[in-house]
């Protein structure tokens, strides 16, 4: 009879020995199989976000040179018109981030700054110069330096840089999703983002 327990015992113990082995080897599977979503959603979402605007301006440019000291001024000036294709960009390919298994979390280290292309198209109308004071290269430099500072001032002005964060959100929004389905934490840096609102509050950090 002792010998018939003691096997009934010897057999539990390995059952539950191999179902507590089986049950860990199938929550190692299908911790990667998460690891392997989470993984395929980023390199989905790695891609260029873009977002669009134009501007236009008029600018006028003069320029004075002096001649035999005070006694003679050599003028030059243009009217010019500017239309530029602005793009706001955020290269998502470059996010940088950490997929911890053992944590079940996906950290986000660092987020891409923007990158903001001009493409501008001058046009140049009333364009006069002195004989002693002509057009040359550097008229033309100094021209898009300043049309390019002044088209900057003109974008961080306008809402096209907040639309361009708003989509970056918007895509940064999917981690949030499937993290949350999958019983997984997405974390910023060091901070766990645990509801929606909080990753819209990332906005503040991304100025």
């Amino acid at each position: 009879m002792k010998k018939i327990l003691f096997g009934v015992i010897i057999t539990m113990i390995v059952l539950f020995t191999f179902k507590y082995c089986e049950d860990k080897k199938g929550d190692k599977i299908i911790i990667k199989e998460h690891s392997a979503l989470i993984q395929e959603q980023i390199n989905n979402v790695g891609k260029l976000v873009v977002t669009e605007g134009h501007f236009s301006e008029v600018f006028s440019y003069k320029n004075s040179k002096a001649i035999f000291g005070d006694l003679v001024s050599a003028e030059k000036k243009a009217l010019v018109i500017v239309n530029a294709d602005v793009t706001v960009a955020y290269d998502l390919s470059k996010i940088e981030y950490n997929i911890d298994e053992t944590t079940k979390t996906l950290q986000i280290v660092s987020i891409p700054k923007e990158e903001i292309k001009i493409s501008p198209d001058f046009e140049y109308y009333d364009v006069q110069a002195d004989f002693l004071n002509q057009f040359e290269a550097k008229d033309y430099n100094n021209i898009k330096n300043t049309v390019r500072k002044s088209l900057l001032k003109k974008i961080e002005a306008s809402d096209l840089k907040s639309n361009a964060k708003n989509r970056l959100i918007s895509e940064l929004s999917k981690f949030f999703i499937l993290t949350n389905s999958l019983g997984w934490t997405l974390k910023y840096n060091e901070n766990p983002i645990e509801d929606f609102s909080e990753l819209i509050d990332l906005e503040r950090v991304l100025q």
